[in-house]
């Protein structure tokens, strides 16, 4: 169940929403992500390939691209991928069946509505949550980032419910400017695809078991449209129905790298993620390893060696250390995820080459270190056919995102 727990992003908590409080409350839940599909059977050649709760009556025309896939799987909660990502588990345990064992425990009261898309909220609701998801599978493009029918949903409840929280099981990037600036909307979770224990993995972190730990490993965007052109697909054209060309013009700048690029400011940056403390970072260290990094130089290509699995050995020799302090400085213990960014000259601004997820007690420090390869300092080079170490200052970033960084420091290289 921990695989589950840490892959879950808490992407908003207005005023400390979460965690819920323990003991007797009244909660309501809606949504038709919020219960297990009604049949998983792979006997039943309609429902397999993790398309269990989609709406459709035949996934093999998904598969082939004969007919699109829906945008939301509306028959149940979304807990595997698609297509080969899927698999069948033994058991679900679904969130509606998570929150009424919590309530047994608590003694709290349970409401619920998994069918309307405009549900009546009972006035003395304590908090609501609202079950949606967004689907996909191989053999098809997901039609669109958000879908109307979720939106409304989850805006018909908050506009009755002043605690509404939303819980979205998800694959792949989905944006929520449909409804995340309402006022009433006060806790957002990405919760992707947690498996049969999807259930008991988001109770256990909305009522404080745990803290959250994940973060984003893509960036969301506040509109689709900041995307640009890489949010829809080279298609086949008149001249070539079946072997269309994709010349890649957008080279390495794709999500986070293009969204720096162009300057482009995230609704959740890639790496964002809350948890239920604060921590202090300091004491950054940035320093080659080997002698004559920063004085006599390395060579701009690795020296030759007989090839192994991923390339040239010595692609990975370790030529620079980073390192900083992480601060637990609130009351919850929970885990930090330091995040190390590069600036290689010539190349992107800012490129994750390493993470550090460190569990910490109130008031425990601890030390993270980045081993930098040479790979990881390199840029492609096509003309010679290989990875090139650069020349020059590299800019050295830690931080809890790639937006949202903590330390700045430098690296020069000289490279003969």
């Amino acid at each position: 169940m921990q695989g589950a727990i840490e892959g879950h992003v808490l992407v908003k908590n207005t005023n400390n929403a979460l965690p819920l409080r323990r003991g007797s409350q009244f909660i309501s839940l809606f949504g038709y992500d919020a219960v297990a599909p009604m049949s998983n059977n792979p006997a039943d050649s309609k429902w397999n390939l993790g398309q269990e709760p989609t709406n459709i009556t035949n996934n093999l025309e998904i598969v082939l691209g004969v007919a699109p896939a829906p945008a939301i799987a509306i028959n149940g909660t979304l807990s595997v991928g698609g297509g080969s990502g899927s698999n069948t588990p033994p058991f679900i345990i679904d969130p509606f069946q998570a929150f009424s064992q919590r309530a047994l425990m608590d003694n709290s009261y349970l409401a619920w509505d998994f069918i309307s898309q405009y549900p009546i909220v009972d006035p003395a609701s304590d908090v609501c949550v609202v079950f949606i998801n967004a689907f996909s599978t191989e053999g098809s493009d997901r039609p669109n980032l958000s879908d109307e029918y979720s939106d409304n949903l989850v805006n018909g409840v908050a506009n009755q419910c002043k605690n509404t929280m939303v819980v979205i099981h998800n694959a792949g990037v989905r944006v929520v400017d449909g409804f995340y600036s309402h006022p009433n909307v006060t806790a957002i979770i990405y919760a992707h695809l947690p498996g049969q224990v999807t259930g008991p993995a988001l109770v256990s972190l909305m009522y404080g078991d745990q803290s959250f730990s994940g973060r984003m490993p893509y960036t969301v965007a506040k509109n689709a449209t900041d995307y640009g052109h890489l949010l829809y697909p080279t298609v086949a054209d008149n001249s070539s129905n079946y072997y269309t060309q994709s010349n890649f013009t957008e080279g390495v700048y794709i999500d986070y790298r293009a969204f720096v690029a162009q300057n482009i400011t995230a609704r959740f940056a890639f790496g964002y993620g809350m948890t239920y403390t604060t921590f202090n970072y300091s004491s950054l260290t940035a320093r080659p390893n080997l002698p004559g990094t920063s004085l006599g130089g390395l060579t701009r290509l690795p020296a030759p060696a007989p090839i192994q699995q991923g390339g040239n050995p010595r692609l990975f020799d370790n030529i620079a250390t980073v390192t900083a302090q992480i601060t637990n400085t609130g009351r919850v213990t929970a885990a930090e995820v330091a995040q190390l960014y590069i600036g290689i000259p010539g190349a992107p601004a800012k490129q994750l080459r390493g993470f550090s997820k460190d569990t910490l007690n109130p008031g425990q420090s601890a030390q993270v270190s980045f081993s930098l390869t040479r790979r990881d300092l390199s840029v492609w080079d096509t003309t010679v056919q290989q990875w090139v170490l650069q020349s020059g200052t590299y800019h050295v970033y830690v931080g809890k995102s790639v937006e949202d960084i903590q330390l700045t420091g430098d690296l020069t290289m000289t490279t003969v």
